[in-house]
């Protein structure tokens, strides 16, 4: 069985002193928890995850990152740059990068490649717009997503992504999918992992990322190939969090 895993996303929200008062409290919270967990925080506030969670269960990492490895690229942040702050994660491809950076399918795939070169875990987000999703091209939308990132990474580098399901529409909207719908994208992906490595298709987590919440995550987590969650506007809240987190 694949090992449940939970990562808050924090979004471009925080300050040194909130930061600490939610660090300290899902640290606190995380005893005994059998889930893996870990928050991706806005690059400014990796020094200060690096100095408060050595040595806790929690893990930590960052919110995108380039494609190049360095030089004269001005506002970009290299992957050996996140290993430097002890970074485990960094989340590629989410669909506010998409929508807002005009990220490619194919760009998020060489983000994804290399983050793995640093020896960081590439989140990479996939998902359909409600217009999409309307249209019934989920599927299409979603598998072209996903076939860019199965293009460009062997199988051993495949099997050390973890997959982020998020559903446009249901991103800080209040609205979820339904577990069967939720479900339904998951082993599309699953099914499509699996086609190219049976490894990677039985190793790799694929997270919901569509406004999980305490009173919601344990039905989404019961499916079978709902392997933990992205959480956005529940990680700023280390009581919202811990009980998620409880509930993988």
């Amino acid at each position: 069985m694949r090992p449940k895993l939970v990562v808050g996303n924090w979004k471009m929200n925080g300050s040194r002193a909130q930061n600490a008062t939610l660090l300290a409290g899902i640290v606190e919270g995380l005893g005994g928890a059998k889930a893996a967990a870990a928050v991706c925080v806005p690059a400014p506030y990796l020094q200060q995850c690096a100095d408060a969670l050595a040595g806790t269960p929690l893990a930590w990492g960052a919110q995108d990152v380039s494609e190049h490895a360095g030089g004269a690229y001005t506002g970009e942040v290299a992957a050996a740059m996140l290993a430097d702050f002890a970074c485990r994660y960094v989340i590629v491809g989410h669909s506010e990068r998409r929508a807002y950076h005009g990220e490619t399918d194919e760009l998020v795939a060489r983000k994804a490649l290399s983050a793995l070169g640093a020896g960081l875990t590439p989140i990479v987000c996939v998902g359909e717009t409600l217009a999409q999703r309307e249209a019934e091209q989920t599927n299409v939308v979603v598998g072209k997503q996903m076939s860019a990132v199965l293009a460009l990474l062997d199988d051993a580098a495949l099997a050390r992504i973890v997959v982020a399901y998020e559903p446009v529409w249901a991103i800080g909207t209040g609205k979820t999918a339904t577990p069967a719908m939720a479900q339904a994208v998951h082993a599309q992906l699953r099914s499509q992992l699996r086609e190219r490595s049976a490894a990677a298709g039985e190793q790799v987590a694929i997270l919901y990322g569509g406004s999980m919440k305490p009173d919601n995550a344990a039905e989404l987590l019961s499916q079978p190939d709902i392997d933990g969650g992205l959480i956005g506007g529940a990680a700023l809240k280390a009581a919202d969090f811990l009980a998620i987190v409880d509930a993988a």
